[in-house]
């Protein structure tokens, strides 16, 4: 008889960013590889509806999903380490709670009661936990809590939780709680009091933690392990340590697997499970760390100091760069500095130019003379979305000799819009989810660059853009040697664009980053590090 979905609640505690989203998709890694089904969801306890219309400044990228759900960047860590495709109902915001709600309030659904945070709110949460479950086979459900324990915004999820367990039955439902073990120098020891007293804001809630997952920066010793489990009241092998790996956030499972978390959490379940083979994850996580050859690539963007702005990028350099034996050396250059200094000394001894996604003007004109430098050098250059558009705007400009042309996005009364606002989206005025979303169908024409790298006629890619290559410009730019490669297969809107006479230049509109896979990494990316790698080795 199949057992009863199980669910994993991950909350954390004492601060943010102690890695609660590598920890759930480090814990999925391991129960795939126990042989189980798994799905991760994410729970936002802030008020957007989605991460769609905040900064990278604010939240780092936003990760898109097939059909289109605009998502935290922590769907990006699920999807690539295990074999989940998550979809909108795997992120759920506090700002969707409450739009449901309101929504259901007018339509009269709650018969004329008063509408209370407990129970609709609460309702609203649970509701969408038995959604995921209804829309899958998983055999474990794995829902990272976002936010720190003890914040005002995050009550109302915890609270949810505490009665969905109730109502699945406890058995079925394990809590791991994430805290950080400060290091005090002064001192030279670890402390354990943050976490004793997180634990305890956590069990006022209702909800007493089966495992504690201590973020550090050294090894737990038995006797901060021992009063963890006697002040939190769980048991001694129920504190798990996290330790700061050393080179890739790829050794996480194999860090996590040393304190037996699968096993642990398979156990308190009940689940019967096989014992992981890693030896596959190893073996990546190994031509990673000791590669035998090393390139240099400029990422030139406009968030170039956030760690998380082009996270799902950085990624897929790593993930293309193990297929090759190459370590990716990632040189990241603020593209206002080429305006200001000139391409030379921040492209100095570069193997490689890519040009990210972004929106607004600051930095255009630097990435524009970037697409220049690496197309007049033969250096190999890869545009994503925007970097596609930049393409464009620099070969219509100094190939094609139309001086002034642009994006309308950046100058609205350009003689030469080569890049317009697609005509779906004349006249719309919201911000949120409305701009092209999510995985669509694309034509490769033969004998191009881009089908030796798909080495097929159909692909599906992921998009997240509102304006588009300007089909009055296409005969034009295409006679002086920019040639399209791709349609997308409904509209036949420009997808890729190519030079076929430089060792690399390509610019894709979609964004491939987001179908990128350890063990499997994505075809243009594979391509690039490949052309990166014979560019250094010259």
């Amino acid at each position: 008889m199949a057992h009863p979905t199980k669910y994993i609640f991950v909350t954390g505690g004492v601060v943010s960013s102690l890695g609660k989203g590598l920890a759930a998709a480090s814990l999925g890694t391991l129960l795939e590889h126990r042989g189980l089904d798994v799905l991760i969801q994410k729970f936002d306890p802030y008020l957007n509806v989605d991460p769609g219309t905040m900064s990278p400044f604010q939240h780092g990228e936003v990760y898109v999903l097939a059909d289109g759900a605009e998502t935290d960047l922590d769907l990006g860590h699920y999807e690539r380490f295990t074999n989940c495709e998550c979809s909108r109902l795997n992120n759920l915001t506090s700002g969707q709670v409450f739009e449901n709600v309101i929504r259901n309030e007018r339509k009269g659904k709650y018969l004329g009661k008063t509408v209370q945070f407990i129970p609709h709110c609460t309702d609203e949460i649970k509701e969408r936990i038995r959604q995921v479950t209804l829309a899958s086979d998983a055999d474990v459900i794995i829902t990272e809590i976002g936010g720190t324990t003890g914040d005002i915004e995050g009550h109302l999820f915890l609270e949810a939780l505490r009665q969905f367990s109730l109502e699945v039955g406890r058995d079925n439902v394990c809590f791991i709680h994430v805290t950080l073990l400060p290091f005090i120098a002064a001192a030279g020891e670890i402390k354990t009091k943050p976490t004793q007293q997180s634990v305890a804001k956590l069990r006022e809630i209702g909800i007493q933690p089966d495992i504690i997952v201590c973020r550090t920066e050294h090894d737990l010793d038995e006797d901060n392990r021992a009063k963890i489990a006697m002040f939190c009241n769980v048991e001694a092998k129920n504190v798990v340590a996290f330790r700061d790996v050393a080179h890739t956030i790829y050794e996480c499972p194999l860090d996590l697997r040393r304190d037996k978390l699968d096993r642990l959490v398979s156990d308190r379940l009940g689940l019967e499970s096989e014992t992981p083979d890693l030896e596959q994850w190893r073996h990546f996580v190994d031509r990673v760390i000791n590669p035998t050859h090393e390139v240099r690539i400029a990422v030139v963007g406009k968030y170039i100091e956030l760690q998380d702005a082009y996270k799902s990028i950085y990624e897929s350099l790593v993930h293309a760069g193990a297929q090759h034996d190459t370590r990716v050396n990632i040189i990241r250059v603020d593209a206002e500095k080429i305006e200001e200094e000139g391409p030379a000394n921040q492209l100095k001894d570069i193997d490689g130019i890519l040009i990210p996604g972004g929106f607004g003007d600051r930095g255009t004109e630097g990435k524009i003379i970037a697409a220049k430098f690496a197309r007049e050098n033969k250096i190999p250059y890869f545009g994503i979305c925007l970097g596609m558009q930049i393409a464009t705007i620099e070969f219509a400009r100094n190939v094609c000799e139309l001086s002034d042309a642009n994006s309308t996005e950046f100058d609205k009364d350009t003689t030469h819009p080569v890049i317009s606002l697609q005509e779906e989206q004349q006249g719309v005025k919201d911000m949120g989810a409305t701009m092209r979303l999510g995985a669509s169908d694309s034509k490769v024409f033969p004998g191009t660059k881009a089908h030796e790298l798909y080495g097929s006629e159909l692909i599906t890619e992921r998009h997240r853009h509102r304006y588009e290559f300007n089909p009055a410009y296409r005969e034009q730019i295409e006679t002086a040697g920019l040639k399209i490669s791709s349609v997308s297969a409904d509209q036949g809107l420009v997808e890729i664009v190519e030079i076929p006479d430089h060792p690399f230049y390509i610019g894709a509109q979609f964004h491939p980053e987001f179908q990128s896979r350890p063990n499997n990494p994505h075809p243009i990316f594979a391509g690039f590090v490949k052309a990166a790698l014979e560019q250094a080795q010259k």
